[in-house]
């Protein structure tokens, strides 16, 4: 079985690479990735060297390039992680979360139905439901109500694919994970920010007053899940995945200082998002009953043991964080 992985040099995607190589033997993983400023080929020297394993860099928005890579590689499958993901810089820069999330997601469902792909998983996001109040969960028959620019691309991902569902019978399944942590996070993202900001005594920067929820999985998890997925969810089906782990972003900010023992005096509160969703929950109990899956990392074994990466692996947190991404820290915080 050859399985395209788009975005696969990222964060989710590298992860979700390994893990289908490690179980299963029969698998060849062709890893199409743009490799903008969050793509990272450190993160898979591990299996760079694997016969199963091949790297195209290409831009999912490019569709002769991906059309060729369709008629050159036997693809049975594809697995989309490929998107611009930051909800900051999706307020900064719009229009290229539209061109990769929505443009690209289309150039890749329409080459996969002319190239007869058996299956297609879009991965996409708790974000497109929008914002919860203090109870309840989102259900995947919940309405879709996005509310920044990232979330609207990807809902309008999920609706394309609904379509070519829909409209040409195309067997596509998205699934809507909640925020997820783990080894190989770009330093953009809350937890490794913090972490890396403590570990050299930076102020630890958090919007508004902290109190906005996230339901929290570790990737590996959140990877288990879309193999499981791809390999017996049903054609036309929304699936949501999440840790059942509801935490403020304070709360988690809190607790990284604690395991490294720096003091709470670094946390800096800065001014809001603008459209900064409040809370977010994930009820899984369709994944869960029809497909029997559950998270196996806790949150707290999970956050203990991503630090720990981080504070293992500083070579290569330090080489990411060069260049554009400075640039853009400093437009995101360095003004509030």
């Amino acid at each position: 079985m050859q399985i395209l992985v788009t975005g696969g040099a990222g964060f989710i995607g590298s992860n979700f690479v390994r893990t289908v190589l490690d179980a299963h033997k029969d698998v060849h993983v062709v890893n199409l990735d743009k490799l903008t400023y969050a793509g990272n080929l450190d993160s898979l020297v591990d299996v760079s060297a694997d016969e199963r394993y091949t790297f195209v860099r290409g831009d999912i928005a490019d569709r002769e390039g991906v059309d060729r890579l369709f008629t050159e590689q036997k693809i049975d499958g594809v697995i989309n992680f490929a998107a611009e993901s930051h909800v900051d810089r999706s307020i900064l820069e719009p229009d290229v979360f539209v061109t990769t999330n929505v443009l690209g997601t289309q150039n890749l469902l329409s080459l996969a139905r002319e190239h007869n792909v058996e299956r297609f998983v879009q991965v996409s996001t708790d974000e497109v439901y929008g914002s919860l109040g203090p109870e309840g969960q989102f259900r995947e028959d919940t309405p879709l109500a996005p509310n920044s620019p990232y979330s609207a691309a990807k809902a309008s991902a999920d609706l394309l694919c609904r379509a070519w569902f829909k409209t040409f019978n195309f067997p596509v399944i998205v699934t809507r994970c909640s925020n997820n942590y783990g080894p190989y996070q770009f330093p953009e993202k809350l937890i490794p920010l913090m972490v890396i900001n403590a570990l050299e005594d930076k102020p630890l920067p958090v919007y508004g007053d902290g109190k906005n929820v996230r339901d929290w999985l570790f990737a590996v998890d959140h990877c288990l899940a879309i193999d499981l997925i791809y390999r017996e969810g049903k054609p036309g089906e929304v699936y949501n995945i999440g840790g059942d782990c509801e935490r403020q972003n304070i709360d988690i900010v809190k607790q990284i200082l604690t395991i490294l023992d720096r003091p709470e005096r670094l946390i800096q509160f800065v001014k809001d998002r603008p459209g900064h969703d409040r809370r977010y929950a994930m009820d899984t109990t369709k994944l869960k009953t029809e497909l029997h899956w559950a998270p196996t990392v806790d949150f707290e074994e999970g956050l203990r043991r991503t630090v720990q990466w981080y504070l293992d692996n500083e070579d290569w947190w330090r080489k990411v964080m060069t260049g554009e991404y400075a640039e853009m820290y400093d437009r995101i915080y360095g003004s509030k």
